[in-house]
């Protein structure tokens, strides 16, 4: 079967044209990563999709496919944590010393992704020595070259694609709670609603700097996503009162000395500890996002004295 009726679909024109249900969408997607579909229809449809928004179904259907065509390749963890964010205004990935805060209390964690248009200081892969034993990250060009293929048309288009949005669904390590950040807050709402087709009952998002989950610590933190199956949006104030970039280039931050206490910077701290207190609240390991905070805060001051800490 060619993808070709899939992209009618969508692309009849106005009047015409609706968007694909989950089943379209999931076949549509098999097609794609059986390799069985012409790269100019691939383009056509993602394209379409692109110009017009995808709908939570397409994204539930499309994950539903990707989850089907790559299976066994992690063992199982706790958290899913995806890293896709791409653009030049990163810094240094305080994102995983919060991951490993996570793995410090017990947790496993499951890390995959692919991160382009970023500068050295940006890498996650460069520092992944700081992750700690419970932190495992998979690269998603050896995870699934398929899909890799697919993200990199944005090399292609100039433009992203609905894929960046799937790989983030995909919890490849099919853990029990998921953790996602965004550029575009709208995508908050939307991915919490595939979420919950796929099934997903514990999931938070947010928006985050440069796309990845790492929350900002200065600025209103609203967490979109799901507790039980039930859909939430959580509000957070600001975790202190000085206003600063979250990552400011000219000013880089070295993450092994910051882990080893020999430089001290209280903003990157306080995003490292908000960003892994969310972490916990989502694998419930407090009731409250402060109770949370609360303990993200006493396992980075007992970093250095355990990587085993009890939830």
């Amino acid at each position: 079967m060619s993808l070709a009726p899939f992209v009618q679909i969508v692309a009849r024109g106005q009047g015409r044209a609706r968007s694909m249900t989950f089943s379209e969408a999931q076949e549509a997607m098999t097609l794609i990563l059986n390799e069985d579909a012409a790269p100019e229809a691939v383009g056509a449809l993602l394209m379409v999709m692109r110009l017009r928004g995808e709908t939570a179904d397409e994204i539930a259907g499309f994950t539903a496919a990707l989850r089907a065509h790559v299976t066994g390749n992690l063992p199982k963890a706790d958290l899913d944590w995806p890293s896709y964010a791409a653009g030049r205004s990163r810094g240094a990935p305080l994102f995983l010393l919060a991951a490993r805060l996570v793995g410090q209390a017990g947790y496993t964690v499951s890390m995959h992704g692919w991160n382009s248009h970023q500068t050295a200081a940006a890498s996650l892969r460069d520092v992944l020595d700081l992750a700690g034993p419970n932190v495992r990250y998979a690269p998603l060009e050896t995870l699934s070259p398929m899909a890799f293929k697919l993200l990199k048309l944005r090399d292609t288009f100039g433009l992203r694609s609905c894929i960046n949005t799937v790989l983030r669904m995909w919890n490849p390590s099919g853990a029990g709670a998921i953790v996602q950040g965004v550029f575009h807050p709208s995508y908050r709402s939307l991915q919490a609603r595939a979420a919950a087709l796929l099934g997903q009952k514990n999931l938070s998002i947010i928006k985050g700097g440069g796309g990845e989950f790492e929350r900002h610590p200065s600025k209103d933190s609203v967490v979109f996503g799901l507790r039980d199956g039930v859909h939430i949006q959580d509000p957070n104030p600001p975790l202190m009162c000085e206003t600063l970039k979250l990552h400011d280039v000219s000013n880089p931050i070295d993450l092994p000395s910051l882990w080893a206490g020999h430089t001290h910077d209280p903003f990157a701290i306080a995003t490292i500890t908000g960003t892994a207190a969310l972490s916990l609240w989502t694998l419930k390991a407090a009731r409250t996002t402060g109770d949370a905070h609360m303990m993200a805060c006493a396992l980075w001051d007992a970093r250095h004295h355990t990587e085993s800490l009890s939830a």
